[in-house]
């Protein structure tokens, strides 16, 4: 496409490959949600998801990648992104974010949750529950949209509701615009990148073959970032909490695949009116 760079469009056996790194990345995340909790170090997550990728017969994406040292990403209250697991112990009411990328046979998943442990306080779970809802939208976006630019509508269309319901206590919202989405294949970072927000660009034409990673990041105060002097952890300037959600997902001739979601995101698209594709 004139005016930028060349996105990589997968065949359909291409996608299944995919689908596959995907499963990985959602069961590791699945042992990893289960075993957070206050007591565990971020560092026995990172090891814990390591044993599942492997055991898969899968390679971790992030471990190596310019020179990133773990695993996984846990960020924790602050921390929006790229938090490097090691000696933090968890505590009651911490806010997780757990990022998670796998490789098969040369092929990537991606995909992040958010999780607030027993005693944190309903402002938090809010932020999360809100993230979330916010990458569905994006997602289901896809469905019937015709330029990328969509996933940013939606997802910011979700999150201003939220902030005028209250659900921030009457405080601002603010979805962080450094770290954006973007397309996933034989690499995990491939163009187009995938805006959390409204912009005038509206993007690439949204085409079968396409294959994106989504992932609002959204936090309880101003959306101004700094990195830590570890050159990853990415920290909010304020100090306000932050939520992380993410899934690669599929566009394919009959519609849509979330390739890091068990059941392809058939439950969740479909309380926003959206059937997902014939894949398996």
């Amino acid at each position: 496409m004139f005016g930028r760079e060349r996105i990589e469009l997968k065949t359909p056996d291409q996608v299944r490959l995919m689908r596959r790194a995907g499963l990985v990345v959602a069961a590791a995340l699945d042992e990893v949600r289960a075993a957070a909790r206050a007591g565990v170090t971020t560092g026995d997550l990172d090891a814990l998801a390591a044993r599942v990728i492997r055991a898969h017969g899968a390679t971790p994406s992030f471990l190596g990648y310019e020179g990133y040292p773990a695993t996984l990403c846990v960020s924790v209250n602050d921390e929006v992104v790229h938090g490097i697991p090691g000696p933090r112990v968890l505590e009651a009411g911490d806010v997780v974010s757990v990022d998670c990328g796998a490789i098969v046979d040369g092929w990537h998943g991606d995909s992040a949750v958010t999780v607030v442990l027993d005693g944190g306080d309903a402002g938090d779970a809010a932020l999360a529950a809100t993230t979330e809802r916010a990458l569905w939208a994006g997602i289901a976006a896809l469905a019937g949209g015709d330029r990328l630019g969509v996933v940013g509508h939606a997802v910011e269309e979700v999150v201003d509701a939220a902030q005028a319901a209250g659900e921030n206590g009457g405080e601002r919202y603010g979805i962080v615009e450094e770290y954006v989405g973007h397309g996933i294949g034989t690499a995990m970072h491939q163009p187009p990148d995938v805006l959390n927000y409204r912009a005038r660009d509206r993007g690439p034409r949204i085409q079968p073959g396409m294959c994106v990673a989504i992932e609002p990041m959204v936090v309880r105060g101003a959306r101004f970032t700094d990195v830590l002097d570890d050159d990853w952890t990415v920290v909010t300037q304020d100090g306000s909490r932050a939520a992380h959600w993410e899934h690669s997902v599929a566009i394919l001739e009959g519609g849509i695949w979330v390739l890091t979601a068990h059941d392809g995101g058939a439950e969740r698209l479909a309380e926003l009116g959206v059937e997902i594709a014939p894949l398996d």
